[in-house]
């Protein structure tokens, strides 16, 4: 598969499933986000791989955090966030790890560990695996960040979910002509 018929032909998958990529796909998905372009090389991204029996830690952080957030929420609904962290059998947690650099904005590093979690969509549809992008309040969630071992300064970027195609998502009708001004 070309680059051009990669960036346009991914889509995000609707369900994911086993096999996950092996360690050593694993390796080259994270390879491909480490060579995210970012101004000033910082390399201002951070990965947590979550994997098999992990996944239910994660699961734990995501529940804890709605229980926070939405004090009271029904057992069946904290189960159902439990649920999301086996939504694929690996889970990447992209965060920006944000510092003091008077020519680098915070802004950019963040857009910075972005392109690096497309980077890692992108290396797993070249190599046949479904991937998808999610945030949600637990992202935003101080107490979550830091049971998943993240610094103060850090900024989850997105949860980026890895596995076998199980349901295909639906291709994007992208009309580009809106979104374009030329000068």
């Amino acid at each position: 598969m070309d680059a051009i018929e990669a960036l346009i032909g991914r889509i995000s998958a609707a369900q994911l499933g086993e096999p996950g990529p092996s360690p050593r796909e694993l390796d080259t998905i994270l390879e491909a986000a480490a060579a995210a372009p970012d101004h000033g090389r910082m390399q201002p991204w951070r990965f947590i791989v979550i994997a098999g029996e992990a996944r239910a830690r994660l699961g734990d952080i995501l529940a804890q955090s709605l229980a926070r957030r939405e004090p009271g929420s029904p057992a069946g609904r904290l189960e159902a966030e439990k649920r999301k962290a086996l939504r694929s059998p690996v889970v990447i947690v992209v965060a920006a790890r944000i510092r003091e650099n008077p020519n680098v904005p915070e802004i950019e590093q963040i857009v910075a560990a972005g392109a690096a979690a497309q980077n890692m969509l992108l290396a797993a549809h070249g190599l046949g695996f479904g991937g998808f992008w999610r945030t949600g309040a637990v992202a935003y969630d101080e107490e979550a960040r830091c049971a998943l071992g993240l610094e103060e300064n850090d900024r989850i970027v997105g949860f980026i979910y890895i596995g076998s195609v199980a349901m295909p998502g639906r291709p994007r009708q992208v009309e580009v002509a809106p979104l374009v001004t030329r000068w």
